[in-house]
Formats: C-alpha cells, structure tokens, sequence
C-alpha cells in the first residue's frame, strides 16, 4: 500500500495532528480509483480542491469521516512522532469503487470550502462498496523522523 506525504504538509503534521480544537480537526476523504492520478502528480497538489481539479474524483456516497481519537506520540528512541487515530466505519457504504483516501486538515469545521482542506497524507485503498460495513483500520497514517 502506497502511502504519501503531501508536498504542503511536509514538517507541518504534527502540528495539524495536535492541534484540534472547537472548528478545526482531521477528515478522512475517500478516493475513487476511476481517473485516479498518480503519486507524482498528487503530492504537489496545495489544497483539497487542487487535488479534485484533474482526473481524480472524489468518492462522495460513503461520504467523509472525521477523525477521531488523534494521537501524536513522540518517539524519542527512533527520533519521530507517530500519528494515530480510531478506526472508520462505514454501515451501509455503496457506490463507485474507492482506491485511494486522503487525510486533510480542516482549519474550520463549521464552514469553508475544499480550498481550505490542507492535504496530508493519501493512503491506497483497494474496495468496492457493496452495501455491508466496512472498517479502515487506522494504524499511525503518518510518522515524521528528525532522523539524518
């Protein structure tokens, strides 16, 4: 499974990760696998919306997740902090096919546009929603190393 970094958020997760507060927090965006762009040309990518304005398209009938139970841990033995967060249910997911979700900051939940979604990590995702619930198991989506 192909994870990456988003050029923008590069030194910056930590920081999203620990910052949520009463508008802001993480969400958890499904990918379709149809038009799918590739790494390359992803992760140059500054905003939700500049992520959506080619080929690739949003997956929106399961929906978007919000992330809950974020954790930041600091490893000081291997010199990085690991991001963490509780596993995503869907119960009754249908739709096109998924082959991608990508994690973004949110700086205002209570409003804004795709242009104020500051994309962190795109995770590959390989599934069909087919009616019965499926769980993505979120197990540190992201580590960032000090390490030379």
């Amino acid at each position: 499974m192909a994870t990456i970094v988003f050029n923008i958020a590069a030194g910056r997760l930590a920081y999203y990760a620990s910052l949520p507060a009463a508008n802001d927090g993480l969400v958890l965006i499904p990918l379709e696998s149809s038009g799918l762009e590739t790494d390359a040309v992803l992760r140059d990518k500054d905003d939700f919306a500049a992520v959506v304005s080619g080929a690739t398209n949003e997956q929106t009938t399961v929906g978007r997740k919000v992330l809950t139970s974020v954790t930041v841990t600091v490893d000081d033995t291997n010199d990085r902090v690991a991001l963490d967060a509780a596993d995503v249910t869907w119960t009754s997911p249908t739709g096109n096919a998924i082959g991608a979700v990508v994690i973004c900051y949110d700086p205002d939940t209570t409003g804004g546009t795709d242009a104020d979604l500051i994309p962190l990590t795109k995770h590959d995702v390989t599934w069909t929603p087919d009616g019965n619930a499926f769980t993505l198991t979120i197990a540190d989506f992201a580590r960032a190393s000090s390490a030379a």
